[in-house]
């Protein structure tokens, strides 16, 4: 076995199947809007219930999965996803629609819990997470370029997010049905780090929902602002998504080299000054430089947070409790960022959204310069050297060469013993022998 474990395909399914409905909220918010008797505030609210949903499922799963088995609340959650969205797409009305919408992000909160619990017990956190993370981003970037193509209707893109359940859903057969013993063992306890985790959660969710308050608008942004075709739009955001790509391997090459402060701190920075120049974009190009720039940024960052967030606890406990807080911020995303465009302006929204996003890298480098593993138990993966069996040779005994073993004669000074002065062995006798003759009758 090499040092590198295999890979936990399963977990990589989970956290694409789980994400997939925040990577294609633009797309879902905007043809809620034009398939929908719905405003844009009443459609970014539908994607902010949806994501609430996800949310929720988080904070209540975090503690749960060990009890419930990672298969069976993968497969629960799965399901839930497939049905939710799938009765929201086909369905146009609004009230299915919003409770399909608020079933599948339930079932998808889920899937990202069991998801985010078991990455975090594994050796290489933040490997996983990149995988995940590749995946999600070349699934939303190959919908982005495929559902403008397949007709108008709001229907599409929750369709596409139900099928990847099902799909994620032949592979959960290869997940545990019951916590491993020696994982049960270290997971009783108190939630370690609670000061430096409840921090890196509330940073978390402020971090998300300046994201997504962009995100959710951006297909807006594009459309009104920069007056691009829907064609147009959805090719910006597949290159952006697979400049993600680029982002994610890069993160995975990195790995923990330049630790996490660095590119959490510099990375939300940078992120900061893409999201005001994409906000006041007016043209193809200055939307698509500030797309593409900062979809490259946003993984690396993402991937090194929850890098962080699982070391933190080898139960997993953080990396679901500040993933909820992101989704959590996620959810309020859309809502946030179509109510600061429809009363300030674009721009204006992006200028907020850029100078909140500074604020909080502050907090987040510090917690990200912190030690997180002192005092739990690491898992070191055991290795098994192959030794090279060395060949045997035989040579034959004439070509052996003579030895000679030296004889060495020790003298021993002393008298010589006289033998009259010693008896024979045996019996003492008090008489004399008879002597030796024939035996009469």
């Amino acid at each position: 076995m090499s040092a590198r474990t295999a890979t936990p395909w399963p977990l990589v399914a989970l956290f694409t199947a789980g994400y997939l409905a925040a990577y294609l909220l633009p797309t879902t918010v905007g043809r809620l809007d034009a398939g929908l008797p719905l405003t844009a505030t009443q459609a970014g609210a539908v994607g902010s219930v949806l994501l609430l949903s996800s949310a929720s499922a988080g904070f209540l799963l975090a503690s749960r999965v060990d009890r419930f088995g990672p298969r069976a609340l993968a497969r629960a959650g799965l399901l839930l996803a497939a049905a939710g969205y799938g009765t929201a797409a086909l369905s146009t009305a609004v009230p299915l629609v919003v409770a399909g919408a608020v079933v599948g992000g339930f079932g998808s909160g889920a899937a990202t819990t069991v998801a985010a619990t078991g990455i975090a017990g594994r050796p290489d956190p933040h490997r996983v997470t990149t995988l995940g993370l590749f995946g999600v981003s070349g699934l939303a970037g190959t919908l982005y370029l495929t559902i403008p193509h397949l007709g108008p209707g709001h229907g599409y893109p929750l369709a596409a997010i139900a099928c990847t359940a099902l799909l994620a859903l032949s592979l959960t057969g290869r997940l545990h049905a019951r916590t491993p013993a020696d994982r049960a063992r270290r997971a009783t306890g108190p939630l370690p780090h609670r000061r430096s985790g409840l921090l890196l959660a509330a940073t978390m969710l402020f971090w998300s929902l300046a994201q997504n308050s962009l995100w959710g608008v951006s297909g807006r942004i594009g459309l009104t602002q920069a007056g691009l075709t829907e064609v147009k739009v959805g090719a910006v955001f597949a290159v952006a998504l697979g400049a993600g790509l680029l982002g994610t391997i890069g993160a995975g090459t990195l790995g923990p080299r330049l630790g996490r402060a660095v590119p959490i701190g510099l990375g939300t920075a940078l992120i900061a000054g893409c999201i005001a120049l994409s906000a006041a974009a007016t043209d193809l190009t200055s939307f698509a430089t500030g797309e593409i720039a900062w979809n490259t940024l946003y993984p690396v960052v993402l991937s090194y947070v929850i890098g962080l967030a699982a070391s933190m606890d080898p139960r997993g406990r953080w990396a679901v409790l500040v993933g909820s807080a992101s989704s959590l911020g996620t959810a309020c995303g859309p809502l946030t960022g179509s109510l600061l465009s429809e009363r300030a302006g674009y721009p204006a929204m992006g200028a907020v959204l850029a100078a909140g996003l500074l604020i909080v890298a502050v907090p987040m480098t510090l917690v990200a310069l912190r030690p997180s593993r002192a005092g739990q138990i690491v898992e070191i993966p055991v290795v098994d050297i192959p030794v090279p069996e060395l060949p045997v040779v035989q040579v034959p005994p004439a070509e052996l060469p003579a030895m000679e073993i030296p004889v060495v004669e020790i003298p021993l000074d002393g008298v010589p013993a006289q033998r009259g002065a010693y008896g024979t062995a045996g019996p003492l006798h008090t008489a004399a022998a008879p002597a030796p003759g024939p035996v009469s009758a």
